[in-house]
């Protein structure tokens, strides 16, 4: 549930970056996408960390 919920944060974090420094459409998705992955990394390295912890 956290990967998922990061990852989602991470692509409209991107994807609002992206607006605010005027990239066409492209640039939005090109930015949206390399931030869920990198979100979705954390995510997952919270969902073990959390995992092993409890």
């Amino acid at each position: 549930m956290i990967v998922i919920i990061l990852a989602l944060l991470g692509a409209v974090l991107g994807w609002r970056l992206a607006s605010k420094r005027d990239g066409d459409r492209m640039d939005k998705l090109q930015y949206g996408a390399a931030f869920l992955l990198g979100f979705s990394v954390i995510g997952l390295f919270l969902t073990l960390i959390i995992d092993i912890l409890v």
